[in-house]
């Protein structure tokens, strides 16, 4: 796991957030944070699909192999260490160019987390060799489509007139 990874900052809020690859041991605070989302934030996170929240899916979550992929947890400490937003990519079959998804808690969406995860996620994506992220997105989701493209993505439209289609070359 790449530990060069860690970083500290505080959002507007003023609480410190520490972002970090995420772990094989934060299957608990992975799970409590899915759980946690609010329909309408799983609806744009998962592009409308209901996914069922098992302990496998869980368990894919956190098992990430850091050789191809990645996955960045930011962390808050409240009254233990609580999962606020993860951004991840995966490689896709060529190995030059990767998929992007970023989901942040309700409760800190609008608070610059989602920015700074991506931007994290970008550098080490680049400095990674990927040379192209890309990810869909909800037509609807104005607050994903502003932040990526504010990022520098570009956005097209998806085969899919319910999705957006943002690409970022590094």
């Amino acid at each position: 796991m790449p530990a060069d990874l860690t970083e500290s900052f505080e959002p507007v809020t003023g609480t410190s957030v520490t972002l970090r690859p995420l772990r094989p041991a934060d299957r608990d605070i992975e799970s409590a944070f899915v759980h946690g989302l609010s329909p309408e934030t799983r609806h744009n996170r998962l592009l409308g699909g209901a996914i069922a929240i098992t302990r496998e899916y869980i368990e894919r979550l956190v098992n990430v192999d850091y050789s191809r992929d990645m996955a960045l947890a930011a962390t808050t400490m409240l009254e233990e260490e609580t999962l606020i937003g993860v951004a991840r990519y995966v490689l896709d079959k060529n190995g030059n160019a990767a998929e992007f998804a970023v989901v942040v808690a309700d409760a800190w969406q609008r608070r610059g987390i989602g920015r700074r995860l991506m931007a994290k996620l970008i550098d080490t994506a680049s400095r990674r060799g990927v040379k192209r992220l890309y990810g869909n997105i909800l037509a609807t989701n104005r607050p994903m489509i502003d932040l990526v493209r504010s990022l520098g993505f570009q956005l097209e439209r998806s085969d899919d007139p319910t999705l957006t289609r943002a690409t970022l070359s590094l």
